[in-house]
C-alpha cells in the first residue's frame, strides 16, 4: 500500500489490466489529482472494417445503440440518467475505431458504467427507432455537404485511397442509409464487435470503482463473439488530384503524403508528430510563418499527422481566398521539398518538440483525452497505454530522428484535393 501512495504523490498513473470472460480487456488507469472519471468502450469496428455495401454502417450503429438497452430501454432514460449524474455522454466513429464514452464525477463511476454497458453492451436496436434515425443521419450527411472544409476532407481521402475503405467516408452515402436492414446491422455488430478486438477503459479518479468483480460483471454484458478477420491493408498512396468546383471566393485545399516510416514503431510515430508540428502544427511552424504571416495568403494553414495501424499519413490543409490558392499550393509543396532536401534546423526541432510535448501534457489533464489515447494505443497498435510514456516518447525525439522523417516524405508524391472555383490542371 505504501508504494501505491508514494506513486500517487509523484503523480504517476497506476494502471491495471485484466481480460474478462467475454474476451474484453478491462484497463483501469488511476490518474492522481482529478475529480473526474471517464468510462470508454471501443472496438476495432470503424469504417475501415466495412464491406463496400456496408459503408456508413459502423457510424449508423453508433447512433442506434443510444436508443436504449435492457435496463435503460428508451433514449429518454439513457439521456436523463446521464444528466442526473452530471455526466457527458458521447461517441465517435472513425476509420480506425468506434467508441462510446461517458465522463462523470468520481462518485458516479459505477452508475455510469451500469448505464454505458447496458445500452452499448445489450442494445435493443428497435426497428422503428432504426427508421426514425435514418433521417437524422441523412441530415448529418447533408450538413457535411454544406461545409466546404468537410467536403475537402472527404475528397482528399478519396484522392489518396480511391476505392479502398480508407477512401470512403465514415458517414457513407445517403442511399445506403435508406436501405440498411436491422438484420444487416446486427450481422455487422456480431462480426466486428468482438471483445478480443476491443477494450474497456476506466480512467481518472477511480477511488469509487470497487476492486471486486462488480465492475467486471457489468462489462461482461457485452456478448462473447468470435475474433473478426483482419481489415484490408493500407494501399500505396494514390497521387490523384480531385476538385469539386464551387463558385466561391474561398477555397479549401488539402494535400496528403505517406511518409515511408514503420507506423508500428512508437519512436518513429513520435518523430513524425514533431516533424508535422514544425511543418504546420504551431504558430512557429514553417507553413504558418511563411504562408500566413509573411505572405498573408490565408487565415488557416496547418499540417497534421495520423497513424493508422499499418501506415502513417501526413495531411496539409489551407482555407484561403481563391485567387491566392495557386501561389499557396506551390509554396506549400516547396516547403515540404526544402525540408526533404535540407532538413529542419536544430533550433526548430528543439522548440517544436517542447511545444508538442507540452501540448500533450495539457491534453492529458483531461480524463477523456487519456481514455481516447489509451483506446487507440491498445486496440489500434496493441501497445502500452501509459500516458506518461507517450509524453516521454516525444521528449526523447532527437534532431536526427526528425531529419530522417523529413527525408522519408517524398515531395513529389502527394494526393491533392480542393473545393473552390478551380480545375484539376491548376494543381
Amino acid at each position: 500500500m505504501h508504494g501505491h501512495v508514494q506513486a500517487r504523490l509523484l503523480g504517476v498513473p497506476t494502471i491495471t489490466s485484466e481480460t474478462l470472460a467475454n474476451g474484453l480487456p478491462l484497463h483501469r488507469v488511476a490518474l492522481p489529482g482529478t475529480r473526474a472519471v471517464t468510462i470508454l468502450v471501443a472496438f476495432d469496428a470503424g469504417a475501415r472494417t466495412e464491406r463496400p455495401e456496408e459503408n456508413g454502417m459502423a457510424h449508423f450503429l453508433e447512433h442506434l445503440v443510444f436508443k436504449g438497452g435492457e435496463k435503460f430501454d428508451h433514449y429518454k432514460k439513457v439521456n436523463e440518467t446521464a444528466e442526473r449524474m452530471g455526466g457527458t455522454l458521447n461517441a465517435y466513429t472513425s476509420h480506425d475505431l468506434v467508441a462510446f464514452h461517458i465522463t462523470v464525477r468520481a462518485e458516479a463511476a459505477v452508475e455510469a458504467i451500469d448505464l454505458l454497458t447496458d445500452f452499448v453492451g445489450r442494445p435493443l436496436l428497435d426497428a422503428e427507432e432504426l427508421d426514425r434515425e435514418r433521417g437524422v443521419v441523412i441530415q448529418e450527411i447533408q450538413r457535411y455537404k454544406d461545409q466546404p472544409s468537410a467536403v475537402a476532407e472527404e475528397l482528399i481521402d478519396k484522392a489518396a485511397f480511391g476505392d479502398h475503405p480508407l477512401g470512403r467516408t465514415v458517414l457513407g452515402p445517403e442511399d445506403h442509409l435508406r436501405t440498411f436492414s436491422r438484420e444487416a446491422i446486427v450481422a455487422f455488430r456480431e462480426r466486428r464487435w468482438a471483445g478480443s478486438r476491443g477494450g474497456a477503459f476506466v480512467v481518472g479518479n477511480i477511488d469509487h470503482v470497487p476492486a471486486n468483480g462488480e465492475v467486471g460483471s457489468l462489462f461482461e454484458r457485452f456478448p462473447t463473439l468470435a475474433a473478426p478477420s483482419p481489415f484490408e491493408p493500407t494501399p500505396q498512396l494514390h497521387l490523384d488530384k480531385l476538385v469539386e468546383r464551387r463558385d466561391s471566393n474561398q477555397s479549401h485545399l488539402r494535400l496528403m503524403y505517406a511518409p515511408a516510416i514503420d507506423a508500428t514503431d512508437p519512436a518513429q510515430r513520435a518523430a513524425l508528430t514533431i516533424y508535422s508540428t514544425l511543418l504546420g502544427g504551431s504558430m512557429g511552424s514553417r507553413l504558418f510563418d511563411e504562408i500566413r504571416e509573411q505572405r498573408g495568403l490565408c487565415y488557416s494553414v496547418y499540417s497534421v499527422d495520423h497513424a493508422l495501424a499499418d501506415a502513417a499519413i501526413l495531411q496539409l490543409g489551407a482555407g484561403l481566398e481563391s485567387s491566392k490558392t495557386a501561389e499557396a499550393y506551390a509554396r506549400m509543396r516547396e516547403i515540404v521539398a526544402e525540408l526533404h532536401l535540407d532538413g529542419p534546423t536544430e533550433e526548430q526541432v528543439e522548440r517544436e518538440r517542447a511545444y508538442a510535448a507540452g501540448r500533450r501534457v495539457l491534453a492529458f489533464e483531461n480524463t477523456n483525452a487519456v481514455a481516447r489515447f489509451a483506446a487507440s494505443q491498445a486496440i489500434v497498435f496493441g501497445e502500452d497505454i501509459d500516458p506518461d510514456r507517450a509524453i516521454a516518447a516525444l521528449d526523447a525525439v532527437t534532431f536526427d530522428d526528425v531529419a530522417a522523417i523529413a527525408r522519408t516524405v517524398d515531395p513529389e508524391a502527394a494526393a491533392v484535393a480542393c473545393v473552390g472555383p478551380h480545375d484539376e490542371d491548376e494543381f
